[in-house]
């Protein structure tokens, strides 16, 4: 049974679209058909089988009538009297023999009837043809000297009211059906536009134009949208404002300092001051970087390749060996500064604990990937989110003499989340740590 099932859920529509019809299609489609079984098993099969009898009991009179009559006269009286009173149009044709060669129709139903028919009636051997002639049926008798060759029309020996009765129910079927696509769509469209809503607020895109529309429950889950979208917005401004005025209210006391250490004599405790008063100062930049990741940010179209060109100069200055494999050109849609605030902070942090450095961009699919590797010390696997964690410094797995916050991967994560994208920590092939961007474009 469960094998059935993992079965179906694999050909199952993914989509809601495609679910719902085929909940509202596949009853309709079985009432449909049970209504034709039933239509023609207790209707159609009946009044064709009367009918086919009702003809085969014909042709068996005319058949008995012509054997008696040798006259050319008596027997072209009868063949009137056939065709006037039976609608049957009859010939007789000395010296012929009954066709070896069978043909059925398409609907064998019909031929099944009609053979029952006149071997219920006939004591003669016969053939019959109801594909030949659209408005007709051949049958064909084998009496002494010839064949006695009958046309009923077709209306005579079977009910040509069915292929009607499936043209409406077909007809039925996909009015209703047509109907249903139609009502599922506009609601399946509520949905979607719902959760394109929730895609862009997750990027970090303005929706003020998303209204509710849609059935009740979806009306429901739009309006917990909205509230939910406020709740994290006046969040991200409570924490954005709350840290500048920290990082802000900060700078006053450390201006202070910065005079009073500029009046101090020379030696090892104003030098250590100037020490401790740099390390707040770096302190403070890093909370006001992590403050200005929640801020609005517009996308533009920009040419990335010569972006990182230019920082694999900016950082190759530093002394440390850097190399860059980017296409000669790689135009893409992104929120500019946010992927600068992302990958400048990876690229520093890689430069900070390794040698050597390198950079990779690439399109793969619909995302772009943005690949920074270092050949430092690295991080055990089991810590690799653990390091995106805002103020968890793990500098001592790396190099605890390396100054910081724990926020440059924070920060890093938090821009690329707000284009839609990801950051990911990786075992290095250069021995130490892999870092990527993944965005999509």
């Amino acid at each position: 049974m469960r094998k059935v099932f993992a079965w179906l859920k694999r050909y199952m529509p993914q989509s809601l679209f495609g679910r719902s019809l085929l909940i509202i299609v596949v009853p309709v489609a079985f009432m449909q058909a049970a209504v034709a079984a039933v239509f023609f098993d207790a209707h159609w099969r009946t009044v064709t089988e009367t009918l086919a009898d009702s003809t085969a009991g014909d042709v068996a009179l005319v058949a008995e009538m012509m054997t008696p009559l040798p006259a050319r006269d008596a027997r072209q009286l009868l063949i009137a009297d056939a065709a006037s009173t039976m609608s049957l149009s009859v010939a007789w044709q000395p010296g012929r023999t009954l066709p070896t060669r069978e043909r059925f129709a398409f609907f064998s139903v019909l031929d099944q009837v009609l053979e029952d028919a006149l071997e219920r009636r006939l004591q003669r051997p016969f053939w019959f043809d109801t594909t030949r002639y659209p408005g007709y049926v051949d049958i064909r008798v084998g009496l002494e000297g010839g064949v006695l060759r009958i046309l009923a029309p077709r209306e005579r020996v079977f009910s040509t009211t069915g292929h009607i009765f499936i043209f409406w129910l077909a007809a039925a079927t996909l009015l209703l059906t047509a109907v249903s696509v139609i009502f599922i769509r506009n609601q399946v469209r509520a949905i979607e536009r719902l959760a394109r809503a929730a895609e862009a607020f997750g990027r970090g895109q303005d929706v003020a134009r998303f209204k509710p529309t849609g059935a009740r429950e979806v009306r429901q889950a739009a309006h917990a949208f909205l509230a939910m979208k406020a709740r994290i917005r006046r969040h991200i401004d409570q924490r954005t404002t709350l840290l500048a005025a920290v990082s802000h209210d900060l700078r006053t006391p450390l201006t202070r300092l910065k005079l009073a250490t500029a009046m101090m004599p020379e030696g090892e405790e104003r030098d250590g001051l100037r020490q401790d008063i740099a390390d707040m100062e770096y302190l403070i930049d890093e909370y006001l970087d992590f403050a200005g990741s929640a801020t609005q940010e517009s996308t533009e179209t920009v040419d990335l390749a010569k972006w990182l060109r230019d920082e694999h100069a900016h950082a190759q200055a530093t002394g440390h060996e850097v190399k860059i494999t980017v296409p000669d050109e790689l135009m893409v849609s992104v929120k500019p500064q946010s992927l600068k605030r992302c990958v400048r902070n990876l690229l520093s942090n890689a430069l900070k604990y390794g040698q050597t450095t390198e950079i990779t961009a690439q399109r793969d699919d619909n995302r772009l990937l943005i690949i920074i590797d270092d050949d430092g010390p690295g991080l055990p696997p089991e810590m690799f989110e653990e390091a995106f964690i805002p103020f968890n410094r793990l500098d001592e797995a790396r190099d605890p003499n390396v100054q910081g916050a724990g926020l440059g991967l924070a920060i890093a994560r938090d821009a690329a989340r707000r284009q839609g994208g990801e950051v990911t920590l990786e075992a290095s092939p250069l021995g130490g740590l892999r870092a990527v961007i993944r965005l999509p474009i």
